[in-house]
């Protein structure tokens, strides 16, 4: 697949069916993480709804770029059909493009991260380990946790989708939201 890499980031395997990072290029990206991704592909005609919400998201919260990152990389537009259990090899591999991105630039530009997934954390029980695995990177950083809309009565941060344009982001307390799903793992909405 050719695409313009001035403008464009995208990371995934060689038959597609994992993609681990999409984004544009920016000095001021918003990190955004999903659960996992569908079809959006480089260049803004390939994006799926998810990622158009994303990048207006991003513009009309002050970012100059956006980065779609996903708790678990496998491709399929129904979450539903991710895996069953984990595959390691490509948890790890995620988890290596993750500290990549958290560890570019951070003097000049401290990563905001956007928690994006809803209540599809809960669609498998590996997927509170993946973003724990997560969440303990991003502490190496310092990294802000933010999300945008109303959090689901069980707190789980809302998803891209549906969002009015003008949402504004705010301070996300992934501490505590890491506690209560440790400590309540079967949360669902």
């Amino acid at each position: 697949m050719s695409y313009d890499k001035t403008k464009w980031i995208y990371e995934n395997d060689p038959h597609n069916e994992i993609r681990y990072v999409l984004g544009t290029v920016g000095v001021k990206p918003l990190l955004c993480f999903g659960i996992n991704p569908s079809t959006a592909r480089p260049g803004n005609k390939n994006l799926d709804n998810t990622c158009k919400s994303v990048q207006r998201l991003a513009i009309n919260n002050g970012f100059d770029s956006w980065i779609m990152i996903n708790i678990y990389p496998q491709r399929d537009k129904n979450p539903d059909k991710i895996h069953n259990k984990i595959d390691k090899t490509i948890h790890q591999k995620n988890l290596s493009f993750i500290d990549d991105i958290l560890s570019e630039n951070q003097t000049n530009n401290p990563r905001i991260i956007w928690a994006a997934w809803g209540t599809l954390i809960t669609k498998r029980p590996f997927l509170i380990e993946c973003l724990i695995d997560i969440h303990t990177l991003s502490q190496k950083y310092n990294c802000t946790w933010v999300s945008i809309g109303k959090e689901s009565k069980f707190g789980h941060p809302h998803h891209p989708l549906y969002l009015k344009e003008n949402e504004k982001i705010k301070i996300f307390g992934m501490k505590s939201y890491i506690n209560t799903l440790k400590n309540k793992p079967a949360i669902t909405t």
